[in-house]
């Protein structure tokens, strides 16, 4: 009797599938705002796709550093002491932080503009040791030509960031390239914390003829304070991030930020079925959409040309 069920036992473990062996991947993201909530579950959702289930098999743990990078590096160094099979960080000061932290856990990152400027990998197409992931670098240019097309007028971008952010920073040389080569100057105004944010876009009325926000967490976080300020001022705004469009800024043309995180999932999987990260190139993530808000428009001054909400993959009314 007990070697049949010995025997019945060893059939049962041989016929079952590779994901049930048990996984962990720990996922944390510097804030929590639409775009990031959006890539969390994006992965999430590329990793069932792929028959790793949260609680059927694999364990997805997630935790949010509140905006805090003292929190974040505590976050990293948990999950290394915890040892997933791969830990996943959103945003550029998350995947610094867990970078920073191990050199043997795979590491995918997601949403990095310049992968390479944070110091996560040495070389896109070779990243090396053990760490790969998805960029969204902007397409800043794409950016500064919707802003004239809507404003042809407009002389003068305010650039409202987060000067600590790695991301942040890149972005800005990047759009002042850009912006210098259609004609335009760009004035700077920071806020290190979200709390700064609304006095921040402030200081931008009467220095600019409009706003645009890159995809910097701390000002995102809090970007109903500098919508206040635009409509108020009728300053128009304008972001990077097509999530911010409901939320009140004029029109963005960016990334699906829920595909972006399922492209990063599928990058989770090849590295859970054993590929190694660092041999695995750094991807751009694909795909742009614009998304406009008429209603905002209106509030701050605005008509959209029918040339914009024409291709416009989303009108917010």
């Amino acid at each position: 009797m007990r070697i049949l069920l010995l025997a019945l036992a060893a059939s049962v473990a041989i016929s079952l599938p590779v994901q049930a062996a048990d996984v962990t991947v720990a996922v944390t993201a510097i804030v929590e705002h639409p775009a990031l909530d959006a890539t969390r579950d994006g992965v999430k959702d590329a990793l069932e796709e792929a028959g790793y289930k949260d609680g059927e098999g694999l364990s997805f743990v997630y935790q949010s550093a509140q905006g805090n990078a003292a929190t974040a590096a505590q976050i990293a160094r948990q999950f290394v002491g915890q040892a997933p099979d791969v830990i996943v960080p959103i945003s550029t000061p998350s995947a610094q932080a867990v970078v920073s932290a191990t050199r043997d856990i795979p590491v995918v990152f997601t949403a990095v503009s310049d992968p390479v400027g944070a110091q996560l990998v040495k070389d896109m197409e070779n990243p090396g040791g053990n760490v790969t992931g998805i960029s969204d670098m902007s397409p800043v240019g794409d950016h500064v030509a919707l802003i004239k097309e809507i404003l042809p007028e407009a002389k003068t971008i305010g650039f409202l960031y987060n000067s600590g952010e790695a991301n942040s920073v890149s972005l800005l040389d990047a759009f002042k390239e850009a912006a210098a080569a259609a004609g335009v100057s760009v004035v700077e105004s920071a806020a290190t914390k979200s709390a700064e944010v609304q006095g921040a876009a402030r200081a931008l009325v009467g220095r600019a003829d409009a706003i645009y926000v890159p995809t910097d967490n701390t000002i995102i976080s809090a970007l109903e304070g500098a919508v206040s300020v635009a409509e108020e001022a009728k300053l128009p705004l304008f972001t990077a991030d097509t999530d911010s469009v409901d939320r009140g800024s004029i029109a963005a043309l960016g990334f699906n930020y829920y595909d972006v995180g399922k492209q990063t999932g599928e990058v989770v999987v090849q590295v859970l079925k054993g590929e190694n990260p660092g041999e695995i190139p750094v991807k751009v993530a694909a795909g742009t959409d614009l998304v406009v808000n008429k209603g905002a428009a209106e509030r701050m001054g605005v008509t959209l040309p029918e040339a914009v909400l024409s291709r416009a993959t989303k009108v917010v009314e």
